[in-house]
């Protein structure tokens, strides 16, 4: 397919997907000036680079970092108040990964200008001091508040979280990450400490709603979406029900694909967004962010096949 007609397809069909998955956050009435902000996710690529072959069952002609580039260059054009965003999970997946050590993973999501990611579990297979060489190719930053790096090499190269600003909306991003003992080898994640998500989310969504002022508080997650079989395990969903002002977490590690995002009641039981498109970039997640002239804010939210 030509690369006119194919995103000229895509385009239709996102629209008539956001069309099917509205839904407000806040009540809300339209003014003449709104701003649109878009956040674009994905979530454990797992260092699939081209696209699967006709051949390969559910997820044959799907994906690729090229058609994910063209699908990113066609909704920036149409709103350049847009972010792009990665929950974890880069690294471990194709011989890319094997032969390569994750820079070219690293180089393309550059390329792509993706503004910031979270660290996953399968991050650290080639242990934090690979994780750490192959930082100088990532053009973009890391964030996450409960790993604390403090006495390994990625002290100071992981903050908790970021700000980015976007047309006069300043966007708050913080990262959590799954617990690794028991889920990887010590040897390779070495000092790393892993400290309380609900806690540290309590912690950081206070800084970024009071004292940094942000409009939109977004939390890039490696923790999971959900855990049916063991509910005392921290999830997305017990991560939203226990905190207050995240607006969206971005999920990642259980690769659960979502046609449109989740919507939970917080703490406050108002309403927030959960969200996760599956794995191996075969879907690009689309939330839309309109902020009236008062700064309430209402969503769209669907996934992109890619």
């Amino acid at each position: 397919m030509k690369r006119r007609d194919f995103i000229q397809k895509v385009s239709a069909g996102t629209t008539a997907l956001a069309a099917v998955g509205s839904f407000g956050l806040q009540s809300f009435t339209t003014k003449p000036k709104t701003t649109k902000i878009t956040v674009l996710h994905t979530n454990d690529v797992h260092s699939h680079i081209d696209t699967f072959g006709p051949d390969e069952g559910r997820n044959a002609n799907k994906g690729g970092v090229a058609r994910r580039a063209s699908l990113i260059d066609a909704i920036r054009k149409q709103n350049p108040n847009t972010i792009l965003l990665d929950a974890g999970d880069i690294f471990q997946g194709t011989p890319y990964f094997n032969y390569y050590g994750g820079e070219l993973e690293f180089k393309l999501m550059s390329k792509l200008k993706y503004d910031l990611a979270t660290i996953g579990n399968h991050d650290f297979d080639n242990g934090i001091d690979g994780l750490y060489a192959q930082l100088p190719h990532a053009d973009f930053g890391f964030v996450s508040a409960n790993y604390n790096f403090s006495n390994t090499v990625m002290d100071t190269h992981v903050k908790p979280y970021s700000i980015l600003k976007k047309n006069g909306i300043k966007i708050g991003v913080f990262g959590l990450g799954i617990k690794l003992e028991g889920l990887v080898d010590k040897k390779l994640y070495k000092e790393t400490k892993y400290l309380d998500p609900v806690e540290i989310s309590q912690d950081i969504t206070r800084k970024l709603k009071q004292d940094e002022h942000c409009d939109l508080i977004i939390c890039l997650s490696h923790l999971g979406y959900n855990y049916k079989r063991n509910p005392n395990k921290i999830c997305d969903l017990k991560l939203a029900r226990a905190t207050k002002d995240i607006d969206l977490i971005i999920g990642g590690h259980t690769h659960t694909f979502l046609p449109k995002p989740t919507i939970v009641k917080n703490s406050e039981e108002k309403n927030m967004l959960v969200n996760q498109v599956g794995c191996y970039g075969l879907y690009l997640g689309q939330i839309d962010f309109y902020f009236d002239s008062n700064k309430n804010k209402t969503a769209n939210g669907t996934s992109i096949i890619v």
